[in-house]
């Protein structure tokens, strides 16, 4: 079997268990007798539900930040199945970010179906989201029932409340380039850091630390992840506007939705044209978009960001070696990191 098909064996193996761990923390919530429409609301946002409740399976993304953890945890020589409490952890603030994330950018649909606050009103999203939040640290303090020592757990939450406030600083930071034409690519950079590259960051750190490794192969997983997630990010910022609608679902989303991506910032730099057309607070005309989409390769913004994601892809690659990790669940790091850079959707 190559590598490759060994990683999805182990996706196919562990991302059930993740989901099964984490409707275990939801259902256990501590109150009695917690509300069902309470629940209904945090199983249908992780696709575990309908709207009344009855049970689904709809696609909720690809688990990646968890599959992080588990991998990492078991490169280091710690069991997978032991750290599948942090791996939900990580999941679920990983959801907590996008209950919130919905409502502040006001998107009415996650993968197909209304978010939580266009079915049940901001007031209860927020509220659902809190709730994750709170949900995700029990996940995480669960590991000290599975035999996982006090202080690996502790050292294991300052890294997730650590990851926690970048999230929020870099959502922040998202939110402030709505209303600016000033923002720059160094700006961009620090701000793909904290949303995305926080959590993948944490993923390997958190399962480092509950393997027991030591501090050099914990901070080297930690530098893997981070660079993993900004090269996912600048992939997905290739994609948002040259991507193939047929496998991406998406026609120049992010052109149509104004967003601010290192291809339009780095063209905006260069073409007084890009920041004329981009930054007028106006619907687009589709003939508007193509001659954006133009004038931003024009510039060099596609090549530059794809360059780009190569560099933070190698860096990735390097701090994986620099871990000594080695064996089965190495490779399928390495084997997952360029799933992720070269992916088409």
């Amino acid at each position: 079997m190559d590598s490759a098909q060994t990683l999805n064996s182990f996706f196919n193996v562990f991302i059930p268990r993740v989901e099964g761990e984490i409707r275990r923390i939801i259902d256990s919530t501590p109150f009695t007798p917690t509300p069902g429409a309470f629940l209904t609301m945090l199983h249908y946002h992780l696709g575990f539900a309908n709207t009344d409740g009855s049970l689904a399976q709809v696609y909720s993304g690809k688990r990646i930040r968890p599959m992080l953890t588990l991998l990492a945890c078991q490169a280091c020589g710690g069991s997978a199945d032991d750290a599948l409490p942090a791996a939900a952890a990580i999941e679920l603030l990983h959801n907590f970010s996008l209950i919130h994330d919905d409502i502040e950018d006001r998107d009415e649909l996650r993968r197909g179906r209304p978010t939580l606050w266009k079915l049940w009103g901001e007031a209860q999203a927020i509220n659902a989201g809190d709730a994750m939040f709170a949900l995700a640290h029990r996940a995480l303090e669960r590991m000290v029932e599975l035999g996982s020592g006090a202080g690996r757990v502790v050292r294991a939450l300052l890294t997730f409340d650590n990851a926690a406030v970048a999230l929020t600083v870099g959502q922040h930071l998202d939110l402030s380039f709505e209303t600016r034409t000033d923002v720059t690519v160094a700006e961009y950079m620090a701000m793909i850091r904290g949303k995305t590259g926080a959590l993948t960051q944490a993923a390997c750190e958190i399962g480092a630390i509950l393997a027991g490794a030591q501090p050099g192969p914990v901070a080297a997983l930690a530098g893997f992840g981070a660079w993993l997630g900004i090269a996912f990010q600048l992939q997905d910022d290739v994609l948002g506007i040259w991507g193939n609608p047929k496998l991406t679902g998406k026609q120049d989303s992010d052109l149509n939705h104004h967003k601010k991506t290192l291809p339009v910032l780095y063209a905006a730099e260069r073409d007084a044209r890009v920041r004329e057309l981009y930054f007028a607070r106006r619907s687009q005309r589709d003939e508007d978009i193509a001659t954006l989409r133009e004038l931003i390769e024009a510039c060099g913004a596609r090549e530059y960001t794809e360059q780009q994601a190569r560099d933070a892809y190698a860096r990735s690659l390097a701090a994986l070696d620099t871990s000594g990790v080695s064996g089965a669940a190495a490779t399928m790091l390495r084997e997952l990191a360029h799933s992720l850079v070269g992916r088409a959707a």
